[in-house]
């Protein structure tokens, strides 16, 4: 009688897991350099890729829950905005909806807040490409302590429970990832991680612009972009749009280049 395992297994899965265990039994060796392809970064980009891209375009309760990632990414980047321009962070709420807002106290006006504005959006895109580039330079740890930074950071300024709660929840998967898992998944997640923040970065702004053609959005960043400067919210969102969709063709072209070696 088959087991759980064997039966979940079925298909190319099973057929794969067969051929390995075939392999193992006649050839040791074999077995071994089967299991090291499997961990090739080539194979690792590959399918962390794939999964990350189905999450963001299937949409659903995964992306639903996914994106909580994105939106602390997207606090962090305003956030990180503000204090750069001299503005005096005051919190950060995320909410059960993926929604958020970043505090901060300055002028309402002028180029420092349109800054601060503009940074949420772009904020996943561009930090996935700086994982990629890491990536790309075989920096995996490198990439782990900036998630941690980013973590423990949004930590200190998160001023209510439902964002405590999510910040804290993401800490305890990265520190399962670092401390408690196999050394071979540390690469994987970072993959997947960098993979989804280049992929996520670009859906909220197609839902962004949907939300607004809704009247759902009347104090979105890009409208409040709009009030702040002279460029229509439309545009604001078309470059959201030429940004995160850059971020992307570039991070990917550094995330495949082991696949095209």
């Amino acid at each position: 009688m088959s087991s759980p395992v064997q039966l979940a297994l079925g298909g190319p899965a099973g057929h794969a897991l067969s051929a390995f265990r075939a392999a193992a039994a006649t050839d040791p060796s074999a077995a071994g350099s089967l299991l090291h392809q499997a961990q090739t970064p080539a194979v690792i980009t590959l399918v962390a890729g794939g999964v990350a891209m189905l999450v963001v375009l299937v949409g659903g309760t995964p992306w639903r829950r996914a994106r909580n990632v994105v939106t602390i990414v997207h606090e962090a980047g305003h956030a990180l905005a503000a204090v750069l321009v001299g503005r005096r962070l005051q919190g950060i709420k995320l909410h059960s909806d993926t929604s958020g807002v970043t505090v901060s106290r300055g002028k309402p006006e002028g180029p420092g807040m349109a800054f601060t504005a503009m940074a949420g959006y772009v904020a996943p895109s561009v930090l996935g490409l700086l994982f990629a580039s890491l990536l790309g330079a075989d920096l995996v740890g490198t990439v782990l302590v900036l998630i941690a930074l980013l973590l423990l950071g949004v930590l200190v300024m998160v001023r209510n429970a439902y964002g405590v709660f999510t910040v804290v929840a993401s800490a305890a998967v990265l520190a399962l990832v670092a401390f408690v898992a196999p050394v071979e998944v540390q690469a994987p997640f970072s993959y997947l991680v960098t993979w989804f923040l280049l992929f996520g970065g670009v859906r909220p702004v197609a839902e962004l612009q949907v939300k607004r053609r809704r009247g759902q959005a009347r104090d979105s960043d890009a409208d409040q972009l709009g009030r702040l400067t002279a460029v229509p919210p439309v545009l604001w969102v078309l470059v959201f749009a030429v940004a995160t969709v850059s971020c992307l063709i570039a991070g990917g072209l550094w995330l495949l280049e082991p696949v095209a070696a």
